[in-house]
């Protein structure tokens, strides 16, 4: 590997060192964590089983809810099967693109995350503040193109900071990342070479996603509950406001660790790293995590059918 002047030109190797200054007990770390990621596949494929065998819940609000269990799963695999190989096996080595890839993965399927919370969000206002143009305007069309939007937007908005790692940031200072996953500021920082537009353009994606989807999901969830309190019965209003505590429990756990992780990594010096570290593998692990259980215990349908699953296997 070449060096000048003590710094390493493009190195082909990277080293994932995990969790700084917790490394003598990232091996127990890392039961939690598998605990948290058998949860998370387990728990989202049920519900993409049920979604799928049902006919009755191939709806829009469960469409939308597959979609969030798919990313979840994509999501958790991209980081979580690599931080075990390095906590319990000791292989911290990855190739300079692979981390590169593993970058783009996890960042895209977050933006995804964020872009599938939103058309929730907005499905919720339709039916309840619309509730005769929902089946017209939330057509299949409709949610074929909103998932090709947030893919496209996820994509679009990720690939040009790979590309300015790739072909702008030559010189690193060392070849080890101080993460447990490839994160984009984690390896930014490594580099000799100028990397202001990397951060401008690393918060440019983040308040774009983050801050518009945040926007428009409190807007709508505003003008969900101006509809909700006028409503006439208080059954009624009971009703309408059950259908969304799954929807807004999402919707918090997702966006406050999102914007504490966010917040910490660039602004909070005085923190310790390990803190960091902790709260950036906890923002991509806890939603996958509480997701299924979330929208298992509070949407009556999804919960009425893995009850029946689990009577039927008890009788036969």
């Amino acid at each position: 590997m070449p060096t000048i002047n003590g710094s390493v030109f493009m190195p082909s190797v990277l080293t994932l060192i995990g969790i700084p200054g917790l490394e003598s007990v990232q091996c127990w770390i890392g039961i939690p964590f598998s605990v948290m990621y058998l949860t998370a596949v387990i728990g989202n494929s049920l519900i993409l089983a049920i979604i799928k065998w049902e006919n009755s819940l191939h709806k829009p609000m469960y469409i939308f809810l597959a979609m969030l269990g798919t990313t979840d799963i994509a999501l958790s695999t991209c980081i979580l099967p690599k931080m075990l190989g390095i906590f319990w096996f000791h292989l911290p080595n990855i190739y300079f693109e692979s981390c590169l890839l593993q970058m783009w993965l996890i960042h895209s399927f977050q933006a995804i995350e964020s872009g599938v919370l939103l058309a929730m969000a907005l499905d919720r206002y339709v039916a309840i503040c619309n509730p005769l143009r929902h089946a017209t305007i939330f057509s299949q069309q409709l949610l074929i193109h909103i998932g090709v939007a947030v893919t496209l937007r996820a994509a679009i908005l990720i690939t040009p900071s790979i590309l300015l790692i790739k072909c702008c940031l030559k010189f690193y200072r060392t070849a080890i990342i101080s993460h447990s996953y490839c994160e984009h500021m984690a390896l930014v920082k490594l580099a000799v070479d100028d990397i202001r537009v990397n951060k401008i353009y690393g918060l440019f994606v983040a308040f774009t996603i983050l801050g518009f989807d945040i926007i428009f999901i409190t807007l709508s969830y505003v003008q969900i509950f101006i509809t909700v309190f006028q409503l006439p019965q208080k059954e009624a209003r009971l009703k309408a406001f059950n259908t969304c505590i799954a929807h807004i429990c999402v919707f918090l756990q997702f966006y406050l660790l999102a914007f504490f992780s966010f917040f910490t990594h660039r602004f909070g010096s005085h923190i310790p790293p390990y803190v960091h570290i902790l709260l950036s593998n906890l923002y991509l692990l806890v939603p996958p995590f509480l997701n299924p259980i979330v929208y298992g215990v509070k949407t009556k349908q999804i919960r009425d059918h893995v009850l029946r699953m689990l009577v039927f296997r008890k009788i036969s």
